[in-house]
């Protein structure tokens, strides 16, 4: 059987942006996520679960699945200014002990402010002159992850410029970098989960599972609400409550063989739910990816 490993991520918790004060300590999720039977965690925002020796006794028995690093890939001077945020993201990664599965670089793309205004895959993207130095960069920011020993997945994303399977299938074309597929933002995109899996069997090198509600996200856009709203009203729905058909996403990880890391994760707002309710939700989750055998 491949080695498969489940990690969920402080987003699931509402934290995922750096500074003020979250809603739970790094030692209150790590402790809740092991008594949940989870094997790892995403690295959140920098120095939230600590840095060197810090992070690996804040982790306890827990392993680094991976962690977002965000750079601006549509503007060429801006993604140079973000390099140095990369570099950090991966000084965190080589701080940890080397496990299996390894941490995985997540690049993720600054959002797109027409479609983050309109997520869901009805605001047009790049333009066909524009896709080459987009892709360039993300070239380029895969390959300082490789130089530094890490392998890294690009996240294709609601609000972004890669939103749309219309838009990961060019992202693969213009690049060797593997895909962090996310069932949800695909799901919430227009896009299908399953065939995805079954299309992109041979990039998929990191999974999101998450669950999505289209209903919720057409009310959104009735609204004139944007992505954040979208996750402060429950969009990324706990698992088994949104549309994601869970039972064939599982099956079709079996059939292309994939193996490596399973992120669980319910992109939230903090104070939208209380923490007892996240801490209860991320076990429910991880016990129905059991119930499913992983």
């Amino acid at each position: 059987m491949p080695v498969r490993k489940v990690a969920n991520a402080p987003v699931s918790f509402g934290v995922f942006e750096p500074g003020g004060t979250p809603p739970l300590s790094a030692g209150e999720m790590v402790r809740a996520l092991a008594e949940a039977g989870y094997d790892g965690i995403d690295l959140g925002p920098i120095g939230y679960l600590g840095t060197g020796a810090d992070l690996v006794e804040r982790l306890g028995g827990l392993l680094l699945a991976g962690g977002w690093a965000d750079l601006r890939y549509a503007d060429a001077a801006a993604f140079r200014e973000g390099l140095p945020a990369l570099e950090a993201t991966l000084d965190v990664f080589a701080a940890v002990p080397k496990a299996s599965p390894p941490p995985r670089p997540t690049l993720g793309c600054s959002g797109s402010p027409e479609r983050f205004a309109r997520p869901g895959g009805s605001v047009p993207g790049l333009t066909a002159a524009e896709w080459p130095g987009y892709a360039a960069r993300v070239q380029e920011a895969a390959d300082r992850c490789r130089e530094r020993g890490f392998e890294p997945a690009f996240h294709h994303h609601l609000g972004t410029y890669v939103e749309t399977s219309e838009d990961v299938e060019r992202l693969l074309e213009l690049t060797d970098v593997q895909l962090c597929l996310d069932t949800g933002h695909l799901l919430l995109a227009g896009g299908d989960p399953v065939a995805a899996l079954r299309a992109w069997a041979d990039r998929v090198g990191h999974v999101h599972i998450k669950d999505g509600d289209t209903k919720i996200l057409s009310q959104v856009l009735a609204d004139g609400a944007d992505l954040r709203e979208l996750m402060g009203r429950g969009g990324f729905a706990p698992l088994g409550e949104g549309e994601l058909d869970l039972p064939a996403v599982v099956r079709t990880l079996d059939e292309i063989g994939y193996a490596g890391w399973i992120v669980i994760e319910q992109d939230t707002l903090p104070g939208r739910r209380t923490v007892a309710q996240n801490i209860a939700d991320q076990a429910a989750n991880r016990h129905m990816l059991e119930e499913l055998g992983l």
